[in-house]
């Protein structure tokens, strides 16, 4: 099988392209590069604005998987209009031009962010969708635009991801856990800014496999999907991130609440991926720290800006 993978040498791609390549397929990768190349030496890999692909880009590959668009609410709210441009019609477009062109699958990276608030329910994909921030709106505009496509020749998955963490080649410290990992080692603190809101959580190895499991499924199988290791609160995170990381160092963590209020707040249920797609996750919080804490000696200066996406794309002056 020929997979093509749209935005495929960041922070998720570099975990996934790997995965794909152990499981024997041919993957091409198409990105705009706007955080380096970290994929394995070999891979085929073409800097190139997705929008500009036409419809030989996509002939010969089977299926295509969407990691492409801008990854989360900083940088939707510093550019609003392209973060719907990238996540909403970029997906939309490259679908069409995928089914157009006989690819049989489109697997969309969505989030678990469209549910916006959810107060005490667990959410399944049939739940309703009420974010009104620009990221989890472009997330489902992208998602509805892909998944209207699917027919009995084309099959559309959204996967609809927890905030994804742990240690990735293309490293980032600018997600829940990542960024409370770096806090305790850096400065003995984790600042919590309201412990009782809700967040699903996914190790970067688990949605890898989740996407791997979409790319194997049967062809008949379409539709959103969540995909989570479990719900946390943040302040549960906080108290495992602090144990995590004094048994590995000794080194003693505080952790500083300021219940501040957020109006983001979901958790869900991943029942559907696990029945349809057979999707199993394996790394709870601990192991993902303990992930992450393998490499410490790779990351250098926790400082280095392109660890944390807003300061790349503000670079960027898009």
């Amino acid at each position: 099988m020929k997979i093509l993978v749209a935005g495929g040498a960041g922070y998720i791609g570099s975990v996934l392209v790997p995965l794909l390549q152990e499981h024997g397929y041919e993957v091409d990768v198409v990105d705009f590069l706007w955080f380096g190349n970290n994929l394995p030496a070999g891979t085929r890999i073409t800097q190139q604005d997705l929008f500009t692909l036409g419809a030989e880009g996509f002939e010969g590959y089977d299926q295509v998987v969407f990691l492409a668009g801008l990854s989360n609410d900083p940088m939707a709210e510093f550019n609003p209009a392209l973060n719907f441009i990238q996540n909403g019609a970029l997906p939309s477009y490259l679908a069409w031009r995928a089914k157009q062109t006989g690819v049989k699958r489109f697997i969309y990276a969505s989030s678990c962010s469209v549910y916006g608030y959810t107060v005490n329910e667990l959410y399944d994909e049939d739940s309703p969708v009420t974010c009104g921030y620009p990221y989890g709106i472009s997330k489902l505009e992208g998602e509805r635009g892909v998944l209207q496509l699917r027919d009995e020749n084309f099959s559309a998955i959204a996967l609809r991801q927890g905030t994804v963490n742990g240690y990735s080649p293309r490293m980032r410290f600018d997600l829940i856990v990542n960024t409370m990992f770096k806090c305790a080692l850096q400065d003995g603190v984790i600042t919590v800014n309201n412990p009782a809101i809700w967040r699903p959580l996914i190790d970067v190895r688990d949605t890898s496999s989740a996407f791997l499991r979409a790319v194997q499924a049967d062809t008949s199988i379409s539709g959103a999907f969540n995909v989570a290791y479990d719900n946390y609160t943040v302040g549960q995170v906080a108290d495992l991130v602090k144990d995590e990381v004094e048994r590995l160092t000794g080194k003693k963590v505080k952790v500083d609440i300021k219940d501040k209020q957020d109006f983001r707040n979901y958790k869900v249920t991943c029942d559907r991926a696990r029945t349809y797609l057979g999707f199993k996750p394996k790394y709870d919080v601990p192991d993902t720290i303990a992930s992450i804490h393998r490499h410490l000696e790779t990351f250098g200066d926790f400082s280095n800006p392109n660890f944390y996406n807003i300061q790349v794309f503000k670079k960027l002056e898009l």
